[in-house]
């Protein structure tokens, strides 16, 4: 079996739309030094701090260790051939070819991933969806992102960014969303949609006053906000929590109904409060899939990885596409998808 104490050391970035989260990743998946910090607004701010975070974590290393290449998990579309930024709602970035630009400065090997499928890709090798046949990995964070594993190969769609689970429409003529459209499943299951829907709680239902919220400015409302209300037990708090649940079990209905997963993973920073909502969203989906009573439900499990899923799935992209470039340049093969076989036989922490 290969030592997964070994294998080169990789930078991982979490680029969220609000937080970025980065650190020193090995093969065995563990994360070593970090750092988390705001994520910059401006395209110019947001690249500036991704090479600093690089030359701050590469300092930290011991010399004999030294870190080897960056993979950075990107909240938007990326391009088919990963050096790209097509396109991302909560980032400055528009068909910017980012790869390009970071490597020279960096002086590493830059690799990027949609962050849902760096989420995947950590969750396939160290976390639970390897006990999946076909996986759903829905990220709940400032959006809701998504990936889907069948046969343990990442589905993308013939563009490279499926899937769009986010922008499933479940509430008629709901909310309106960055994308466009209304009603979209990130508008109610997201960090953003737990502080929207607290500030229409707290406009609409007297009935659940007084709560904590109320003593915070109206606009300055969070979702972290919501969720340490909730597990403290506040009254709105909770509702905010049982409407997320609703909506989060519709819309894993709809996937459900589409795709037929064997296992759902529910990943991204809202994960960590899954014990105020997933119970309730399971019995949502139990009761709205199609054939509910006559079928197999999907297993839906919280990500055993948290908060830093897409930053070690970055930091495995990032090896991979390391290991594999030179053997595979000029055949047209995808570096960081190897494929059902190779990615079934990976050693856990390979």
């Amino acid at each position: 079996m290969t030592d997964t104490h070994r294998g080169p050391v990789t930078i991982g970035i979490d680029v969220g739309g609000t937080n970025l989260r980065a650190g020193t990743v090995d093969a065995a998946g563990r994360v070593h030094a970090r750092i988390d910090t705001d994520t910059p607004r401006a395209a110019e701010d947001l690249e500036d701090l991704l090479v600093d975070t690089v030359a701050a974590l590469s300092a930290a290393q011991p010399a004999d260790r030294p870190v080897a290449a960056v993979g950075l998990a990107v909240a938007g579309f990326v391009s088919r051939e990963r050096d790209r930024v097509r396109f991302a709602p909560h980032l400055p970035w528009r068909d910017t070819a980012v790869a390009d630009l970071l490597t020279p400065r960096t002086g590493l090997p830059v690799f990027l991933e949609h962050d849902a499928n760096s989420a995947a890709w950590a969750e396939l090798v160290f976390g639970p969806a390897g006990e999946g046949e076909n996986v759903a990995v829905v990220a709940l964070g400032t959006g809701v992102g998504a990936a889907l594993l069948i046969d343990g190969r990442m589905y993308r769609g013939s563009t490279g960014v499926a899937p769009e689970l986010g922008h499933l429409p479940v509430v008629p003529d709901g909310r309106v969303c960055p994308c466009g459209k209304r009603g979209c499943l990130e508008r109610y299951c997201s960090g953003t949609a737990l502080a929207a829907t607290a500030r229409e709680m707290l406009a609409d239902r007297p009935e659940l006053l007084p709560s904590v919220l109320g003593e915070i400015p109206v606009e300055q409302i969070g979702g972290v906000d919501v969720a340490r209300a909730a597990a403290d037990g506040d009254r709105l708090a909770r509702a905010v929590m049982a409407d997320m649940a609703h909506w989060l079990g519709v819309g894993l209905s709809i996937v459900a109904d589409v795709f037929d997963p064997d296992l759902i993973v529910v990943a991204g920073g809202v994960s960590a409060s899954a014990a105020l909502f997933l119970d309730d969203a399971r019995r949502v989906y139990a009761g709205r899939v199609t054939g509910a009573g006559h079928r197999r439900l999907a297993r839906i499990r919280r990500s055993e990885l948290g908060l830093d899923a897409a930053l070690i799935g970055a930091a495995e992209v990032a090896r991979r596409g390391l290991r594999t470039a030179a053997e595979q340049q000029g055949t047209g093969a995808d570096p960081a998808d190897p494929g059902p076989t190779d990615a079934r036989n990976l050693d856990r922490g390979r």
